[in-house]
């Protein structure tokens, strides 16, 4: 396993990465399966046999494993295969060629999340290829409907297969990347998510003509709520990952950063160093990490410009911190935006949380120290969801590790969903190596 040849094995995957990305997967529709059969293809030539799972014709996801000698638990490396959608004429490449320009490897899914899928399966051939038995099985899974709420992926394969995905580790989105501040270099990696709530708010007025206005009406009651809800910040819970977060974080940083940030979660100067010391884009992701959030996303009312309509519905998407029920974010939505409201909650998925101090997540620290002694691996809390809603339901441990080096001009957030989607060439080889190094040791 010493004799890797790392200059082919990294072309290897920038060529995966590039099938992956010319295979396009946009969810909705989804249609996964040409691009689980590329994977297989690829894994097959490694003597390895992947199983092809699927809800419905076209959602698919893949399932494959090397044998260890179950000294260990099992290990599973997960992605999903299917992306958001991509307007080609605001992108200086094709959002589906695939090119390789400037360095990078462009397309949709570039880093959500084909670097990983490609990352993963050549790790897994490699293992194959090597005929070496680790301690643990290595599992792959390569999933379907990620961004559509996971439904006809990982949770199909957690509810309908749950022996194939079983494992006492999953490492997956979103981690592992490189982040630069203030001239120094560190390395998120998820141990925290929060939950989701999607929330229907119904408002309910008389409804008349256009021509007499009502302060009462629907439409007025929901602007109101609205409004009240975009201007009022829920109570702050700050969580342990999140203390963990910002302490490590601080410690790395120069002054007066290193002092500030660890008091973010200091109930009663929290408040004024947001408010006060924060730009706008870092009050707004600080917040996201400190108190349960609620964004006003649909509204629905009336037909007629003249019809005062009798009901408005506005669709809230909710993110609950861990530690947080469903119920207590609906009571702290209801505070918000008063009583006079129905709410039904369309969809719920719990906050999912990990511990840092387990000896996989040394393990992932390790392994980024080694191919970066000046940087710095922290534990790291996100505000979305990943398919770690549904491998945790296993009792799995989850952490959000897809290690890429990124350039210093690179924002990783701006990457995700953006338009130019794109991933370094030289930090995906890099990620290889950096993924190869937790498996093979584990």
């Amino acid at each position: 396993m010493s004799e890797i040849d790392w200059r082919a094995e990294g072309e290897r995957c920038v060529g995966r990465l590039q099938a992956l990305i010319r295979s396009p997967t946009v969810n909705p529709p989804g249609n996964e399966r040409p691009a689980a059969e590329l994977l297989a293809e690829f894994l097959r030539e490694a003597g390895v046999e992947p199983k092809l799972l699927e809800p419905e014709p076209g959602r698919t996801s893949l399932v494959a494993r090397v044998k260890g000698d179950g000294s260990a638990p099992p290990l599973l490396l997960a992605g999903h295969t299917d992306v958001v959608e991509a307007d080609a004429s605001k992108w200086s490449h094709g959002p589906f060629s695939g090119d390789i320009a400037d360095g990078c490897v462009w397309g949709r899914g570039a880093v959500d999340m084909k670097d990983m899928i490609a990352m993963s399966a050549c790790v897994l051939a490699l293992i194959a290829k090597s005929g070496k038995k680790l301690r643990r099985d290595v599992i792959f899974a390569a999933v379907a409907d990620e961004e559509e709420g996971c439904a006809k992926g990982s949770h199909f394969l957690v509810n309908e297969h749950p022996e194939l995905v079983r494992a006492e580790y999953m490492l997956g989105e979103v981690g592992g990347f490189s982040l630069h501040m203030k001239g120094r270099t560190f390395y998120p990696i998820m141990v925290a998510e929060k939950g989701m709530v999607w929330v229907k708010a119904t408002f309910r007025g008389q409804s008349g003509h256009g021509s007499t206005p009502r302060e009462d009406s629907a439409v007025i009651q929901a602007a109101d709520a609205i409004s009240k809800l975009g201007h009022t910040r829920l109570p702050s819970h700050p969580t342990e990952a999140l203390r963990r977060f910002v302490r490590e974080l601080g410690a790395g940083l120069p002054m007066p950063a290193s002092m500030v940030l660890p008091r973010l979660t200091h109930p009663r100067v929290g408040k004024l160093i947001l408010d006060k010391l924060l730009d706008g884009p870092q009050r707004r992701v600080f917040s996201t990490y400190l108190s349960n959030t609620a964004t006003p996303t649909v509204l629905r009312a009336g037909s007629k410009t003249n019809v005062i309509p009798g009901e408005v519905t506005v669709e809230i998407d909710g993110r609950p911190l861990p530690g947080q029920t469903k119920e207590d974010f609906l009571r702290e939505l209801r505070e918000a935006i008063g009583p006079d409201v129905e709410l039904e909650v369309m969809r719920a998925m719990p906050p999912v949380e990990s511990s840092p101090d387990t000896p996989m997540f040394k393990k992932l620290c390790e392994a980024i120290r080694r191919h970066d002694p000046e940087g710095r691996p922290v534990p790291y809390l996100i505000p979305g969801f990943t398919d770690a809603k549904a491998f945790s339901r296993l009792g799995t441990k989850c952490y959000g590790f897809v290690p890429v080096k990124l350039p210093q001009d690179a924002a990783f957030a701006s990457l995700y969903h953006g338009v130019d989607e794109r991933i370094p060439v030289d930090g995906l080889k890099w990620g290889l190596r950096v993924l190869w190094d937790v498996v093979a040791e584990n």
